[in-house]
């Protein structure tokens, strides 16, 4: 006779916030990311890599840009229908310079930061 396993708990992702906004900035692109923590999937994303993006912007990499791709994924969200994103920054990342464009362009588009 094979007895059924034990009753699990609730798995801790129902208690976190479900979307997370990633960061990440190297000496020629700005990339941010939107993730979906229960599925772990990408939701949303946006970068200065883009080909589209490329003609738009004077330089890939500067703050400028970050303001740019966070307007371009704050739209992006609220297009997909995801009001509040929480935040996750590195432990060397401070809120100035391009971590501050993204998330301040995020906010001016209508995205809640949690």
């Amino acid at each position: 006779m094979v007895t059924p396993p034990p009753a699990r708990a609730p798995a801790i992702t129902k208690f976190l916030k479900p979307y997370i906004l990633k960061m990440n900035f190297t000496n020629n692109f700005v990339s941010a990311q939107v993730i979906h923590t229960p599925s772990a999937t990408v939701t949303c994303s946006a970068s200065s890599q883009e080909k589209l993006l490329r003609p738009s912007m004077e330089s890939t990499r500067d703050v400028a840009a970050a303001a740019k791709i966070g307007k371009l994924l704050g739209e992006r969200l609220l297009f997909k229908g995801i009001p509040a994103v929480s935040v996750s920054m590195s432990r060397d990342q401070k809120y100035h310079g391009k971590v501050k464009a993204v998330i301040d362009s995020l906010r001016d588009a209508g995205v809640k930061l949690l």
